[in-house]
């Protein structure tokens, strides 16, 4: 891998070709990624099925990330937003598994990818602003007329529907940008750290010592990221379930 860009290729892993009808089925390391974190996710959730009394410390967590992101949908989005709870749970949940799926060693970063990306948090999007639509019909759509004098509608009636619809892109951009940063850091400080280890050890031990930092640092980056877009979500989801605040 001589390219720090070269980690994000989509890459053959299983070939599976039907000549016979044309159809391609092979198995990617993408699609690789995304069985194994849905399955990590499963295992993971898996925690709220079988519970104890005396919780031991893999309860201890779930139940304090359970609580977390209770607390965090009802600061944004209130009572109404709580019947939505189990989906912001899994969604930020999964988004955290494959962010640190990819900090492993031969890992891929599935939110990397800005396509997947863009279509994960459009679709959302999409889905919020349908839950508005069948909850206040078309009451809903006064979100997009601001409190302006009357000659100024036209305009700010557009600006917010081009805001509204941008935020959906922003969304994905903001979550793909960092975590490709963050890879091509890493990986260019390793290929510093490979590069000095033919040198003597004092040598490499600065560069190593800053890898560490910034492999750290990169953690707590994607769990950022993973809560970013999670009250996001739960900031425009608040829109979609409290209309009157308005």
């Amino acid at each position: 891998m001589y390219s720090p860009l070269a980690q994000f290729d989509i890459i053959c892993v299983f070939p599976i070709f039907l000549e016979s009808i044309g159809l391609d089925f092979s198995i990617n390391n993408l699609v690789l990624s995304l069985f194994l974190g849905i399955i990590l996710g499963i295992i993971f959730l898996n925690g709220f099925v079988v519970t104890y009394l005396i919780p031991y410390n893999w309860q201890i967590f779930i139940e304090m990330l359970f609580m977390f992101v209770f607390r965090l949908l009802y600061e944004q989005a209130g009572k109404n937003g709580i019947l939505y709870f189990p989906f912001v749970f899994s969604l930020f949940s999964f988004i955290l598994i494959f962010n640190l799926l990819g900090l492993l060693p031969y890992g891929f970063a599935v939110t990397s990818h800005l396509v997947w990306v863009l279509y994960f948090s459009t679709s959302i999007c999409l889905g919020i602003f349908f839950i508005g639509i069948f909850k206040y019909q078309l009451k809903f759509l006064k979100i997009f007329v601001p409190q302006v004098p009357f000659l100024l509608y036209p305009l700010m009636i557009f600006l917010e529907i081009l805001s509204y619809i941008i935020r959906s892109f922003s969304l994905g951009i903001r979550l793909s940008a960092n975590i490709i940063a963050g890879h091509i850091l890493v990986h260019l400080i390793a290929g510093v750290v490979f590069a000095l280890c033919t040198f003597r050890l004092f040598i490499v031990l600065l560069p190593l010592a800053l890898l560490i930092a910034i492999f750290v640092l990169e953690i707590g980056v994607a769990c950022l990221q993973a809560y970013i877009f999670t009250i996001l979500i739960c900031m425009y989801l608040n829109d979609s379930v409290n209309l009157s605040i308005h």
